[in-house]
């Protein structure tokens, strides 16, 4: 297929976003397409990236969302009709899209957002169920006008049609080094329902046994102070978020990686990327029993499986792996072996490719080609 031109919007995510940039975008760009980025570099504090157009758009967090959705609204009905594909990750960019016509819209799907409301501390106590009931509409009403990715198979019930399947596989790491010990990491977005509370505990427990526990990622308002202060005591080292290579590199060597996520409705029929991530660097894991979860752990034998909201529970796991060289390297190379050949970014880029593809072919109006715009 010729070279297209596809626009790819969030307000809501991190420029750095893994799914977003890492995979989809390089992909998209391995492959020969022009990517046009819209996001919040500048909100963040980061660089547009090399081999992109960038724009820039304000973040949507929390109750603060309509200057994101008013430009991100500006910015799609300016550009849209120079390029052949838009592509969207958030369900707020759903609204800014309505009325934008001769060019196709794809959604990528990236969670059940109408579970997840459930702990957003954002929305006002007694207006979940409002909340995910509008959800729902604009699911239903986006399937009719747009074309949908979906990152996860459990999302097919939520919808009443077929849709392209692209999940948060990994890249993996053929160099990856054995996994040692001494030190156990954690990369996650850090909020209590991801149990960053916990994971504060388990390095306290951690830290006579000479363990030290690695977090990466932001946090949420509501934990960050502790986060602080379990940092200055020594309890753990919290780096913030980190570009990727960094990431990669505070993982590779490391004893285990923590997935500590609670008993949530949006987590139960998702697999945590970062378990993927962590087995694709060769570290056991130490996680909670979500049924994903424990099907690959078991399945592959690359971890244990601890209690929800356990966290001296997690620190024996932890503490055990810590002094089994010998197990810890099996459940490394079944790690690195499971992600090879099941949850491999190397197989599902092409799916993604040929997603986007199809959609400008679909809709396609039999365009000139033309430079793509000049960035703001």
């Amino acid at each position: 297929m010729t070279s297209l031109r596809v626009l790819v919007m969030t307000v809501v995510h991190h420029p750095q976003d893994t799914r977003i940039f890492v995979r989809q975008i390089s992909a998209l760009v391995d492959a020969g397409h022009h990517v046009t980025f819209a996001a919040p570099f500048s909100a963040v504090g980061v660089t547009p990236p090399p081999g992109v157009t960038a724009f820039d758009l304000p973040r949507s967090r929390g109750r603060h969302r309509v200057a994101a959705m008013r430009a991100a609204r500006r910015t799609v009905r300016e550009l849209a009709a120079q390029h052949d594909v838009v592509l969207i990750h958030d369900p707020e960019l759903v609204l800014c899209v309505t009325g934008v016509k001769d060019v196709p819209i794809v959604w990528d799907v990236h969670e059940d957002t109408a579970a997840a409301v459930s702990y957003k501390d954002w929305i006002p106590a007694g207006l979940d169920r409002a909340a995910a009931a509008g959800v729902r509409v604009v699911e239903r009403w986006a399937e009719r006008r747009l074309d949908l990715v979906l990152a996860e198979a459990g999302y097919r019930e939520r919808f009443r049609l077929a849709h392209p399947i692209v999940p948060n596989s990994t890249l993996v790491d053929a160099e990856a080094p054995p996994p040692g010990p001494g030190r156990v990491v954690c990369v996650s977005t850090l909020t209590r329902a991801r149990g960053a509370l916990d994971l504060i505990e388990v390095g306290r427990l951690l830290r006579p046994h000479g363990i030290v526990m690695d977090l990466i990622g932001p946090a949420s308002p509501e934990v960050s102070e502790q986060l602080r202060r379990a940092d200055i005591d020594g309890d753990l080292r919290w780096y913030g978020r980190l570009p990727h290579d960094e990431v990669i590199e505070r993982m590779r060597g490391a004893t285990a990686g923590l997935s500590l996520l609670h008993n949530e409705r949006n987590y139960r029929h998702s697999y945590p990327t970062k378990v993927f991530e962590y087995m694709a660097q060769g570290l056991p894991v130490v996680a909670t029993p979500l049924p994903l979860v424990v099907e690959v752990l078991e399945r592959h034998d690359v971890g244990i499986v601890v209690p929800f909201r356990d966290p001296a529970a997690a620190a024996a796991a932890v503490i055990d792996l810590n002094g089994d060289d010998e197990g810890r390297a099996r459940m490394g190379r079944n790690g690195l072996d499971a992600v090879r050949n099941e949850h491999n970014w190397a197989d599902d880029a092409p799916v993604f490719v040929t997603a986007i593809e199809e959609a400008a072919r679909r809709h396609s109006r039999g365009r000139a080609s033309s430079p793509p715009p000049d960035p703001r």
